[in-house]
């Protein structure tokens, strides 16, 4: 039996697409959206596949994965509405890009056989925006739409690969310590009343998290991932918390600090 029997395939999501966007019978809501409108569902949903994966759930990220592929689709019609590209221009621009950047894969027998060398991936790309014409500067490559403790550590990837680093944890730690202790010095200045302290505390408070990048990225950490976890450790202990108020016919806001606390400590000696 042929499992792939009666499955929609890519030509009938085209035209989903199509239908929802069609004018006079499409849907109200689909109709009247814009690249704009629709970008942060895309962003939400690339999220949402990177959940699932987090949590190693394989039939979530099937959902998932076609939730962001609506998404491409989505994009392709509205720019094929405008008569600017189609989908099937941008398969046919990732498909040979992404031949262009493996020539140790689909390359000539002598390219095949030199492998891939280090660093290959960020010349092709370099080489790639020099052919466009685009900025081609150390750091201009990076998205500003990307969550800021990422871009913070690709922004610092790239300095790095021409020499604007430092060669060891050590000295991002003392760097660590001297804008915790600027941070503190304008809280201070805020507390006092100081003219401009307010701009100071949220610009030393970015300093202070973008060094906190940076240790993460010289232990080899990705900070995002470390605060989803400590997001996740935190929503088990104040649960914990909660289940056992909720014993005593309380709720948090029932409770005080001090007793929350000692719960809290509680749920640490149970490894939650």
């Amino acid at each position: 039996m042929d499992n792939n029997a009666g499955k929609k395939t890519l030509p009938d999501l085209l035209a989903v697409m199509a239908a929802l966007r069609a004018p006079g019978s499409g849907c109200p809501w689909d109709l009247e959206q814009t690249f704009a409108t629709i970008a942060p569902y895309t962003i939400e949903e690339a999220y949402e596949v990177a959940d699932a994966i987090a949590r190693d759930d394989i039939g979530h990220l099937k959902d998932e994965l076609g939730d962001l592929l609506f998404q491409v689709v989505y994009h392709s019609r509205m720019a094929e509405e405008q008569e600017a590209f189609d989908f099937d221009d941008v398969v046919d621009a990732v498909a040979v890009k992404m031949i262009r950047r493996h020539p140790h894969v689909f390359g000539s027998p002598q390219e095949r056989a030199a492998g891939a060398a280090p660093g290959f991936w960020d010349r092709a790309k370099e080489a790639e925006r020099r052919h466009k014409g685009d900025a081609t500067g150390v750091v201009d490559d990076v998205p500003s739409a990307l969550p800021a403790l990422t871009r913070a550590v690709k922004l610092q990837n790239k300095a790095a690969k021409v020499g604007f680093d430092w060669p060891s944890l050590a000295p991002v730690l003392a760097k660590l310590k001297e804008e915790l202790t600027e941070f503190e010095e304008a809280i201070a200045a805020r507390q006092a009343g100081e003219p401009n302290a307010e701009d100071a505390v949220a610009e030393e408070f970015g300093d202070l998290l973008f060094v906190i990048a940076n240790v993460a990225r010289h232990l080899k950490l990705d900070p995002e991932a470390a605060l989803r976890a400590a997001n996740e450790k935190f929503i088990r202990r104040f649960r914990y918390i909660e289940e056992r108020l909720a014993v005593q016919g309380r709720s948090p806001s029932e409770s005080d600090l001090a007793e929350m606390d000692a719960l809290w400590d509680e749920s640490k000696t149970k490894g939650l």
